[in-house]
């Protein structure tokens, strides 16, 4: 959840970052007197998110800086759009100008790239089935709130937010059991007593002789990892609506549809946070000097 706590939190630390004993080239060289009205447009279309945290970074640093929206978070955006108008002391513009920048850039590029693979993934699912495409916890360290807002804004959806959300047994987990010499079915009735009801099961499994065990442990969720598209089929078939089943591993906007096309209900895909591309936005400045 992006709140405002945790969008103040990690802005201060940002500009302390970048300005820890105060901006030296503004305060030498920049009047301060001077007052400055800078538009926000992107360089290459894209999908916004992160305007709210744009804005703050302004009023965070100055509370006379003044931030005029021009679009909102979700929307799609062409280069050389206005997205938002920012006025205030030159100064305070200019220091608060490239933290806002930073945000809003990582965020929109991590909406715009999960528009891309929801649109690509429901090409091929019919119109009342679609697939949901999911963010992992693949994500900036400190940032994570930040990113998976921005997935949302993509279209997208959020997995669990951290290992406190949900019971997600892994292929790691697997292997201290298997050296436990632990049966599985039982690990996973056990941990079902163990938390409330409306708490999640998932398990992760990479070949289609794991899944009647984790389906007799009752699995809500049962994650094919890095299966072929042969076995996603036979995997959603042996499956059989007993669980919600997610494929994952090594999904690109090239392979997103043919793994839609599987059936599966939800594809996650590590991409969206974890090597995303920043959109090229501006802050276009005109300097006055009262």
């Amino acid at each position: 959840m992006l709140t405002a706590a945790t969008t103040d939190a990690a802005l201060r630390l940002a500009l302390d970052e970048d300005a820890p004993w105060g901006d030296l080239t503004g305060a030498t060289f920049i009047p301060a007197e001077a007052s400055a009205r800078a538009v926000l447009r992107p360089r290459e279309d894209g999908v916004l998110a992160g305007i709210e945290v744009f804005t703050r970074a302004f009023t965070l640093t100055d509370a006379d800086i003044d931030v005029e929206v021009h679009a909102v978070d979700g929307a799609a955006f062409s280069a050389g759009d206005t997205l938002a108008t920012v006025t205030g002391p030159a100064r305070a513009v200019l220091r608060a100008e490239r933290i806002a920048l930073n945000f809003c850039q990582r965020m929109s590029g991590i909406a715009t790239l999960t528009r891309a693979f929801v649109t690509a993934a429901n090409a091929s699912r019919p119109a009342d089935d679609p697939v949901r495409i999911a963010d992992t916890r693949k994500t900036t360290p400190g940032l994570r709130a930040f990113e998976k807002y921005a997935v949302r804004c993509g279209g997208g959806h959020n997995h669990r937010f951290g290992l406190s959300d949900a019971i997600m047994v892994k292929d790691n987990h697997l292997a201290v059991l298997a050296g436990q010499d632990a049966d599985v079915t039982a690990a996973l009735r056990a941990a079902r007593a163990a938390v409330g009801h409306t708490t999640m099961i998932e398990v992760e499994v990479d070949r289609l002789a794991q899944i009647p065990a984790v389906l007799d442990g009752g699995a809500d969720i049962v994650m094919l990892d890095n299966f072929t598209l042969a076995d996603l089929r036979s995997g959603v078939d042996l499956i059989d609506r007993r669980a919600l089943v997610e494929a994952s591993g090594n999904v690109t906007l090239e392979t997103v549809g043919d793994i839609a096309a599987t059936g599966v209900d939800v594809i996650s895909a590590g991409a969206l946070t974890h090597s995303v591309r920043a959109i090229d936005l501006g802050l276009d400045l005109d300097l006055e000097v009262n």
